[in-house]
């Protein structure tokens, strides 16, 4: 049976979006199935002692912004570290992931559209027009999606996505789990990728 990656993320983690493809690349290469679970990441924080980035040190901030340019060098995938609209509500961006996966949609690369949205082209995720053109542009059904992330079905999922990665011990995005080994961070890939090879 292929090996399961539980995949929890923040629809708005610029690290995501650096993992993103590689993620992808690894889980094909070693024949393991993803599931993708988008997390409210502050409230993951007040559980887990986490700070949101607006209110910690400038020396960590500064430090994010130096390993932003490395990575973004190393891989050659461009960021705006400070991007126009950083870290709005990604509540609905979430919601609609997770709808859209709800619906058999495979949202690797919905997922990755809305990151670029924020991280790349100055866009507003937490904007239902932003998410609409999005959709559009991945030619799938913008407004059933828009429409299903409001239901209570998908609000209790992004919960429970939510409580799970807690349970799970995840306290950052974005966190790989293998059958209950955390990998917390996309430099953390090529560990994952060793455990993928190793007998389950």
């Amino acid at each position: 049976m292929p090996r399961t990656i539980d995949y929890y993320f923040w629809m708005n983690s610029d690290w995501a979006y650096l993992g993103a493809d590689r993620l992808e690349q690894l889980a094909a290469r070693r024949g393991a199935s993803i599931r993708y679970l988008p997390v409210d990441l502050p409230a993951v924080y007040a559980r887990t002692g986490g700070v949101i980035l607006p209110k910690r040190a400038p020396e960590r901030q500064a430090y994010r912004i130096a390993e932003l340019k490395r990575w973004c060098k190393r891989l050659g995938i461009h960021v705006n570290a400070t991007p126009r609209y950083m870290c709005p509500d990604a509540g609905l961006a979430s919601r609609v992931v997770i709808a859209a996966d709800s619906m058999g949609v495979r949202v690797a690369a919905l997922y990755k559209a809305i990151l670029a949205a924020e991280w790349c082209d100055e866009q507003d995720i937490s904007d239902a027009s932003t998410l609409r053109a999005i959709l559009l542009s991945q030619n799938l059904d913008a407004d059933t999606l828009l429409r299903l992330a409001e239901t209570s079905a998908v609000q209790t999922a992004y919960v429970r996505n939510t409580d799970a990665a807690v349970a799970a011990g995840v306290f950052g995005s974005p966190s790989y789990v293998l059958e209950g080994e955390l990998f917390w961070g996309q430099d953390r890939l090529d560990f994952l990728d060793e455990a993928l090879q190793s007998e389950g």
